[in-house]
């Protein structure tokens, strides 16, 4: 076996033992047992050697743990980015949507007979109701109020009002 290998060898299995034996026993005393013929400040300056290099290796170890840290981390940023541009255009497409259901519901109403129309707006949710007539022309919300009960009306033109005052006077 060549030196080299045998002194790697020796540094490795020196070092182990070392640790090891540090648990129980000051490095004066290891070197008093020691069969390797090592004398104590031969120990103490092996281990001051090798301490340098310990500690670059864990910092080491501990870079390369942070930098796969920072790539999930980064991995999962991405794909939150590509949910949320996901939901975005989802939400754009619904408003779309919304936007031509609700004025095809306007121009629906505003060419039924009136006397239809208030029957049928007394029968969805009054805040759609209300929304439907200040979307229709006033002089069509006005025939179709005028055809609908007094207070079916009234809580309409309530809600209107209140819709189109600037703030709230509270």
């Amino acid at each position: 076996m060549p030196r080299r290998i045998r002194l790697k060898q020796f540094a490795i299995s020196a070092f182990a033992g070392i640790v090891f034996a540090t648990q129980t026993a000051p490095l004066h005393a290891l070197a008093a047992d020691d069969p390797t013929g090592m004398k104590p400040d031969e120990v103490e300056r092996f281990c001051a050697n090798i301490a340098d290099a310990a500690r670059d290796r864990r910092y080491a170890l501990q870079a390369m743990e942070l930098e796969k840290l920072k790539g999930e981390v980064d991995e999962r940023i991405a794909a939150l980015e590509e949910k949320r541009a996901d939901y975005e255009g989802w939400l754009e497409r619904r408003n779309d949507f919304l936007a031509q259901a609700e004025a095809g519901i306007v121009e629906i109403y505003s060419s039924m007979r009136p006397d239809a129309a208030a029957e049928r707006l007394a029968e969805v949710r009054v805040e759609l109701a209300a929304a439907i007539l200040m979307k229709l022309e006033p002089r069509t919300a006005g025939i179709i109020l005028n055809e609908m009960n007094s207070k079916s009306a009234a809580t309409l033109t309530t809600i209107i009002a209140s819709a189109a005052r600037p703030e709230d006077p509270t």
